[in-house]
């Protein structure tokens, strides 16, 4: 008997729908959860409230409320415009703005206290330089609810900051091409983006990348509880800061998102695990990403490493959804990498306690032990004459700490290695108001050195100095001072409670300990004239004389046989910068002082009223690259194929080498050796340190084109 054109029906009970795929390569694993994954899910939840990451059902209620007030607020401003502008009444009457949020809130992973990153849509004729920042700015001044209302309009994403009875506000302003914008705008439409530039492109994106997370991954319950439970990790492992060169909020929930696609069934103990297992073995600079880059017919650059050479020197990237697609993560450096590096290995380790039932949750979030892990510290204190210019000062100084970091990875060729530690602190004890921030040194792993062989970068903070220095609102009382201290000499104020340490009072910065070489100091700009050295050294001996007379900002140094930072402070003058670490801590003090270049030396440098003329010739440029460069790039993919060991428990992560997949840009052949491609790049900056330089040469490095070394650098003697 013959059968022809048979097939085999399965019972419906034995038919296995196709999962759906998310992603850009299939799911490592669709194994689901086991008793124990969700025993251990319910206790990181209970975990997680006990921390106090949840607010109450009373403060969510009052971040709905302020939502509203702030939503017919921008509706009686963009009425009040089309009057003005001479529209008819059925236009007025029609006249919209809608409010919409991002970020944390919008993903419903916010917490106690955070604030709320907010949207504002408007019409075509409502503009963002004299509507939103000049009227609505008004308004919101006459506004009782309304406190620290800060506007920033030349930022890379301008933003109004305010507090609304209470709640700290983001706020955002887009104009569309639109006369009238209904109240159920489809942000995600890329009809939005037409005839819009890219100020606004960026302000839209906050909105349409949050959208396009929760569209992309499986579950989005587990996702946000992932979600809380790794942001709060990184706040207590020290490594949340996007300004600071680690990763913020978008970053990290992107990342958490591409370990939900690919463990679609798991729970959130399960994903917490398999996030530390996939990024331990990630290998940078592979990309990370939710979809296929695609680049659309608007014309906005995206971030493409075939086409752009910039692009090949990010060092994590991590690609947001929504075209234009960019890299998101391009604050992060070579130390900062390997900070977080570290981190996903510790993570790591615990998950791999706590499966095995040798730990529990707490152990996993333990707070990192910052001043106990390096034996040397930059100290920078930030001083300004009342709290509301320490508000935006301190902003200012703390987003050039990044470059402080780059800086010294390009001037030591990546042999001193830095960790900004992205905490600021404040000493009860000071009448001033200031805050001060630290960053960990020591020598690169692995580095051959010889015995008292110096790290100079004198210079290196010299010039970031001058970047700080050249803020175009500058007040007078504005001021920032750069120390250098050892991990027995850290002050009490950052330490936490409990922990005591017998400490001797060390010099202050003001006080030094010897008096300064009366001789010719020496440096590269040999040819500079008699007479101009010789003003230096008096305007150096005359500044001492005032150093002797107040005290610094700096805490209290136990003497050292180790040159120390020298900063002083004159009227009218700034004292430059000295700093050196000796290797091993047991140099003798005559060996310093039998030194012909004497660290302590110090020396005049062109007082405030020769920057504040410098600030006013660069404020133009000043105010379009202070808030960081726009890193173009265009269309391509990215391939990571990964598989399984076998074992689906512990199942490894494999990445590919071989570059680029097809994407909509009609390319389908792979480079090869992306890995090499990156590294080249980057070996061939730090193997040349005019290259190297030009790594700073962008927007966000302001004003370092003109910015010329000092002829004094500042040394630092390699430390284990």
């Amino acid at each position: 008997m013959g059968v022809s054109n048979c097939s085999i029906i399965l019972p419906p009970t034995q038919q296995v729908p196709l999962p759906k795929e998310y992603g850009v390569t299939k799911p490592l694993s669709l194994a689901g959860p086991m008793e124990a994954d969700i025993q251990r899910t319910k206790e990181l939840e209970k975990f997680l409230v006990s921390a106090g990451l949840y607010e109450s059902a009373e403060e969510a209620a009052k971040r709905e409320g302020v939502l509203c007030q702030l939503k017919q607020i921008v509706k009686d401003w963009v009425k009040d415009l089309t009057r003005l502008r001479g529209y008819n009444d059925q236009m007025v009457e029609d006249a919209n703005a809608v409010i919409l949020t991002f970020g944390s809130y919008r993903l419903g992973v916010h917490g106690p206290g955070a604030d709320i990153d907010t949207l504002c849509v408007g019409p075509s004729y409502v503009n963002r330089e004299d509507d939103f920042f000049f009227v609505l700015h008004n308004i919101l001044v006459e506004r009782e609810e309304v406190t620290e209302l800060q506007p920033v309009a030349d930022a890379h994403v301008p933003v109004m900051k305010f507090k609304f009875d209470g709640i700290s506000i983001d706020f955002l302003y887009a104009s569309i091409s639109l006369l009238v914008v209904p109240d159920d705008l489809d942000i995600s439409s890329e009809s939005v983006l037409c005839n819009v530039d890219e100020p606004t492109v960026r302000s839209l994106n906050g909105c349409r990348v949050a959208d396009k997370i929760l569209k992309d991954v499986p579950n989005i319950e587990f996702f946000r509880i992932t979600l809380r439970c790794l942001k709060f990790w990184a706040k207590q492992r020290g490594v949340y800061s996007n300004v600071t060169g680690f990763l913020g909020g978008v970053n990290w929930a992107l990342l958490v998102a591409r370990v939900c696609q690919l463990y679609p069934n798991a729970v959130p103990s399960m994903l917490v695990s398999r996030f530390f297992r996939v990024y331990t073995q990630w290998r940078w600079p592979n990309p990370v990403m939710l979809c296929q880059i695609e680049d659309k017919e608007f014309g906005f650059s995206i971030w493409d490493p075939r086409k752009n050479p910039w692009d090949r020197t990010h060092q994590m990237p991590i690609i947001t959804p929504a075209y234009p697609c960019m890299n998101s993560s391009y604050n992060v450096s070579a130390s900062t990498l390997r900070v977080m590096t570290e981190q996903f290995e510790f993570g790591n380790n615990i998950c791999q306690e706590i499966d095995l039932n040798k730990a529990r949750w707490t152990a996993l979030f333990e707070q990192y032990p910052f001043f106990e892990n390096y034996k040397n510290y930059l100290q920078v204190d930030i001083v300004a004459a009342d709290a509301d210019d320490l508000l935006v000062w301190r902003g200012w100084v703390e987003s050039r700490l990044r470059q402080l970091t780059l800086m010294i990875e390009r001037d030591t060729f990546g042999k001193l290695q830095c960790h900004p530690y992205p905490h600021e602190y404040v000493d009860p004890s000071k009448q001033c108001v200031h805050r001060a921030f630290f960053m960990g040194l020591q020598r690169r792993p692995g580095e051959l050195v010889q015995e008292g062989q110096q790290f100079d970068i004198r210079g290196t903070v010299d010039e970031f100095r001058h970047q700080v220095n050249m803020y175009m609102y500058w007040k007078p009382g504005m001021e920032m001072f750069v120390s250098h201290v050892r991990r027995k000499q850290i002050p009490s104020y950052v330490l936490s409670d409990g922990y005591k340490r017998n400490q001797t009072p060390r010099l202050m910065s003001g006080q030094l300990g010897e008096k300064p070489v009366s001789g010719i100091f020496r440096s590269r700009s040999e040819e500079r004239g008699g007479l101009e050295r010789k003003r230096e050294l008096e305007g150096a001996e005359e500044s001492q004389q005032s150093l002797d007379k107040q005290p610094s900002i700096s805490p209290p140094r136990r003497e050292s046989p180790s040159p120390e930072l020298i900063v002083g402070q004159k009227s009218g003058m700034l004292l430059q910068q000295r700093f050196s670490i000796v290797s091993g801590g047991k140099r003798k003090s005559e060996e310093i002082s039998n030194n012909v270049t004497n660290d302590k030396m110090q020396f005049a440098i062109p007082d405030k009223d020769v920057y504040s003329e410098q600030r006013k010739s660069r404020r133009a440029q000043c105010a379009k690259s202070a808030d960081g460069c726009v890193y173009q790039s265009s269309g391509v993919t990215s391939l990571v194929e990964a598989g399984t060991s076998g074992d689906p428990a512990h199942e490894l992560l494999r990445l590919c080498h071989d570059g680029y997949a097809a994407g909509s840009t009609g390319c389908n052949s792979l480079c090869s050796s992306q890995d090499d491609l990156y590294r080249a790049e980057s070996k061939s900056l730090l193997n040349n340190p005019k290259a190297a330089r030009g790594v700073l040469t962008s927007p966000d490095s302001i004003g370092s084109e003109s910015v010329q070394k000092s002829s004094t650098r500042l040394s630092v003697t390699s430390t284990a």
